[in-house]
C-alpha cells in the first residue's frame, strides 16, 4: 500500500510485516511504546486486587481497633468499591473528553494519595473516607487502563494482552493476601493493617512517573478532530529500529453532531449501543456480587468454616491466630484466580468472549453449590467440598465472566463514548460489589453461609442467560469495524 496514502489508526497498528517474497507474518510485533503502555496499565489492576482483597485481612485488626459491628465492618468492604463506582464514570467518562493519557495520570496520582492518608488514618471515619477515595482513583483505572492497551495495539492481540493486564487484579489479590498473612507473622500490633496499605505507596509513585513517559491515544484524538496530533503520536507510537513506517497520514474522522456532548443518554441512543450497553453492564453486575464477596471474605468464610480455636476471638493473639488461618487458606485459593486469567488469555481470541463468559457463569454456579454443601458436613468432608467448591469458582470467575466483562466493556461502544461507555458498565458492576461488600457480613450473621451461596448460584445462572441473550462478539474484529 502507498504509504502516503491516508489510512485509519487501526490500519496502522493491524499491519503485518512481510517476508522478501511477500509472505504476511501471522502476527505483528509490539514496539517498545506498546509494551511500555502495557506495563503501566497492568499497576492499576494489580494495586485494586492488592487493596481491594487485603482488606479482607486487614479487616479483623480494624475491627479490634475500632470495635466494629457487622454493619461498619460492610461499610469497611464496601467502601473502597463504592468508590470505584464513583470514579468509573465520574472519571472514567472524562477520557472522552480530556484524553486517556490525562486522565492515566490523574487517577494514579489521586490513588496514591489516598493510599498514603488511609496509611497514617487515626479514625474510623477517617478510614473510610479515605478507603472511598482510593477506590474513586482505582474506578477511573477500568476504563482508561483497557483504552490506553485496546487503542494501542492490533486487532489480533487486543484479548491477549488486555486480559493478561487485567490478569495482574488476581496477582494483586494473591500479593495483598500473602502479604497482610507475612506482616501478621512477623509482627503483633493491632494497627499492623495500616502496615498492609503502605506498603504500595513506593511502588504507586513509580508508576506514576512511568506513565508520564507514554502517547496519547491516536484513535481519541482522530475521535476529536485532531489529526495532526494522532499523527505525531501515531509515530512515536510505532517507533521502531529502522524506523517504520517513516510518515503516517491518518484518515480524518467524520465530525459528528453529539462530538462535545458526552452523556449517559448516548449508552441509550439507539438500538446497537443499548445492547452494548446492556451486555457490558448487567452480566457484570452479577458476576461482582459473587467475586467481591466470596473474594473479600474468603478469609472469613474459610476461618468460620474450617474452625480456629476461638471463632469468637476478642483480644490480638486470638485475632491474628483466626486472621493467619483464614489468609492461608484464602492465598492457596487465589492462586487459582491466576491460572484462570492465564487460560482465559489462552483462549479469548480463539474460542471467543461470550462463549467463555457463558460457560464461566455457569462454572460459578457449580463452584458455589459444592461449597454451600459444606454447612452440612463436618470434618474432612466439610474442609474439601468448601476448598473445592471456592476453587472451581475462582478458575471460572476468571475464566469467564469476571475477565470477559472488563474486556468486552471495552470493545462493544465506538471509540467517542468508549470511555463513558466502559466507565458505565464498571459504575454500574460495583453496585453489586458495594451490596455484597457491605451485606455480606450481615448476611452471613443472620442467614448463614449455605443460603447466601445459594443465592449466588442463582444470580450466575442469570448471568449466562444474559450474556446469551444480548450477545456481541467481538473476538478478531477491529475497533473501527465494530464501531
Amino acid at each position: 500500500m502507498d504509504e502516503i496514502t491516508p489510512r485509519s489508526v487501526q490500519d496502522y497498528l493491524d499491519e503485518a510485516p512481510r517476508w522478501p517474497d511477500n509472505t504476511i507474518l501471522a502476527d505483528t510485533p509490539l514496539t517498545t511504546m506498546q509494551w511500555r503502555i502495557w506495563g503501566l496499565a497492568t499497576a492499576g489492576k494489580f494495586f485494586e486486587g492488592m487493596v481491594v482483597f487485603m482488606t479482607g485481612v486487614a479487616l479483623p485488626l480494624m475491627s479490634l481497633e475500632f470495635n466494629l459491628n457487622a454493619s461498619e465492618k460492610g461499610l469497611v468492604g464496601a467502601s473502597s468499591l463504592f468508590g470505584i463506582l464513583i470514579g468509573a464514570t465520574v472519571l472514567g467518562g472524562l477520557a472522552d473528553v480530556v484524553g486517556r493519557k490525562v486522565m492515566f495520570i490523574s487517577e494514579m496520582m489521586l490513588f496514591t494519595l489516598f493510599l498514603i492518608l488511609v496509611s497514617i488514618s487515626t479514625s474510623f471515619v477517617w478510614t473510610i473516607i479515605f478507603l472511598f477515595g482510593m477506590g474513586v482513583a482505582l474506578g477511573c483505572d477500568y476504563p482508561t487502563a483497557h483504552m490506553m492497551i485496546s487503542e494501542s495495539i492490533p486487532s489480533r492481540t487486543r484479548g491477549r494482552l488486555v486480559l493478561s493486564a487485567f490478569g495482574f487484579q488476581a496477582v494483586g489479590a494473591l500479593a495483598g493476601t500473602v502479604l497482610g498473612y507475612l506482616i501478621l507473622r512477623e509482627r503483633d500490633s493491632v494497627s499492623d493493617w495500616r502496615l498492609m496499605y503502605a506498603t504500595a505507596i513506593i511502588p504507586a509513585i513509580g508508576v506514576i512517573i512511568g506513565r508520564f513517559f507514554i502517547t496519547e491515544s491516536p484513535h481519541w484524538h482522530v475521535s476529536v478532530g485532531k489529526t495532526v496530533l494522532a499523527q505525531r503520536e501515531m509515530e512515536k507510537l510505532l517507533w521502531r529500529n529502522p524506523r517504520y513506517p517513516k510518515t503516517v497520514r491518518l484518515i480524518s474522522a467524520p465530525s459528528h453532531p453529539k462530538a462535545g456532548r458526552i452523556s449517559f443518554s448516548c449508552l441509550f441512543a439507539t438500538k446497537n449501543i443499548r445492547r452494548a450497553t446492556i451486555l457490558a453492564s448487567v452480566p457484570w453486575f452479577l458476576q461482582d456480587l459473587g467475586t467481591y464477596g466470596i473474594g473479600m471474605f474468603t478469609p472469613t468464610i474459610l476461618a468460620a468454616s474450617i474452625g480456629v480455636p476461638n471463632p469468637d476471638a476478642s483480644n490480638l493473639s486470638d485475632v491474628i491466630l483466626q486472621d493467619m488461618t483464614g489468609a492461608k487458606g484464602a492465598a492457596a485459593i487465589d492462586l487459582l484466580l491466576i491460572v484462570g486469567v492465564v487460560a482465559a488469555v489462552i483462549f479469548a481470541d480463539s474460542i471467543g468472549r461470550i462463549k467463555l463468559q457463558i460457560f464461566g457463569f455457569i462454572g460459578c454456579a457449580v463452584g458455589l453449590f459444592i461449597a454451600s454443601g459444606s454447612v452440612y458436613c463436618t470434618g474432612p468432608t466439610k474442609m474439601a467440598l468448601i476448598f473445592t467448591g471456592f476453587i472451581i469458582f475462582n478458575f471460572m470467575t476468571n475464566l469467564g465472566p469476571n475477565a470477559m466483562t472488563y474486556l468486552i466493556s471495552g470493545e462493544v461502544f465506538p471509540t467517542r463514548v468508549r470511555g463513558i461507555g466502559a466507565g458505565f458498565a464498571a459504575s454500574f458492576a460495583k453496585i453489586g460489589a458495594v451490596m455484597t461488600a457491605y451485606l455480606f457480613p450481615i448476611l452471613l450473621q443472620h442467614i448463614g453461609t449455605s443460603t447466601l451461596l445459594y443465592i449466588l448460584v442463582v444470580t450466575s445462572l442469570v448471568g449466562a442467560y444474559v450474556t446469551w441473550q444480548f450477545a456481541i462478539e467481538t473476538k478478531g474484529r477491529n475497533l473501527e469495524e465494530i464501531e
